[in-house]
C-alpha cells in the first residue's frame, strides 16, 4: 500500500465520521442513525445467533464422533480380550493333552521294559 493510498484511506475513514456526526445532530438524521444502528445490530446478532448454532452442530458431530470411537476401542479391547482369553485356554488345553499323552507313553515304555526284563 503506498503512502498516497494510506492517506486516502485515513481521509475517506474521517470524512465518513465528520459527516456522520453531521447527520446524528439533525433530528431527522439522528432517526435514520438510529434506524440504521438498529439494523446493523439485528443483523449482528442473526450472525452471532447463526454462528453459536453452527458452532453447537460442530460440537454435537464432535460429541458423537467421540463416542463413537470410545465404542470402537471398547469393543476392540474385549475382542482381543477374549481372543487372549481363547488362546490361553487352547493351550493350556494342548499342554495338558501333551502332558497325558507323554505319561501315558512313559507308562507304556515302563511296561514294554519292565516285560523285556522279567
Amino acid at each position: 500500500m503506498t503512502v498516497r493510498s494510506l492517506l486516502w484511506f485515513v481521509m475517506g475513514v474521517s470524512g465518513g465520521f465528520v459527516l456522520a456526526h453531521l447527520v446524528n445532530k439533525d433530528p431527522r438524521g439522528h432517526e435514520v442513525m438510529a434506524e440504521l444502528d438498529a439494523r446493523v445490530s439485528e443483523f449482528t446478532d442473526r450472525m452471532g445467533d447463526a454462528y453459536r448454532d453452527q458452532q453447537a452442530q460442530f460440537e454435537g458431530l464432535v460429541d458423537s464422533a467421540m463416542t463413537a470411537a470410545s465404542d470402537a476401542l471398547d469393543t476392540a479391547k474385549d475382542a482381543a480380550s477374549h481372543a487372549v482369553d481363547a488362546v490361553h485356554e487352547a493351550a493350556s488345553t494342548a499342554v495338558d493333552s501333551t502332558h497325558d499323552a507323554a505319561t501315558d507313553a512313559l507308562g507304556a515304555a515302563k511296561n514294554v521294559a519292565k516285560k523285556i526284563t522279567d
